[in-house]
């Protein structure tokens, strides 16, 4: 394992529920105002360039999950999202 491996997978989370006219950027953008971010993806289907309807973001700092955990409801383009935490 890379020496930075276990803290970014600790820092990494699900996102589910995504509606499907959310790309990479709305994604990154709604969980930025939780904390900076390394990375986010939106999990598309290779044959029809649709949705899977989830992705992932991992935060580049302890506090933004902190941040992120302080708010109770996840609203994306009027879909109520959820996230959890990878191991």
């Amino acid at each position: 394992m890379a020496p930075g491996a276990a803290v970014s997978r600790s820092l990494k989370i699900f996102v589910g529920n995504i509606p499907w006219t959310v790309g990479h950027r709305e994604l990154r953008n709604y969980f930025a105002q939780f904390g900076r971010i390394a990375w986010s993806q939106v999990i598309f289907d290779r044959k029809t360039g649709l949705s899977k309807g989830y992705g992932f973001i991992v935060f580049q700092k302890r506090s933004a999950l902190e941040n992120l955990e302080k708010k109770q409801k996840h609203v994306l383009e009027q879909s109520t999202i959820f996230y959890q935490q990878s191991e």
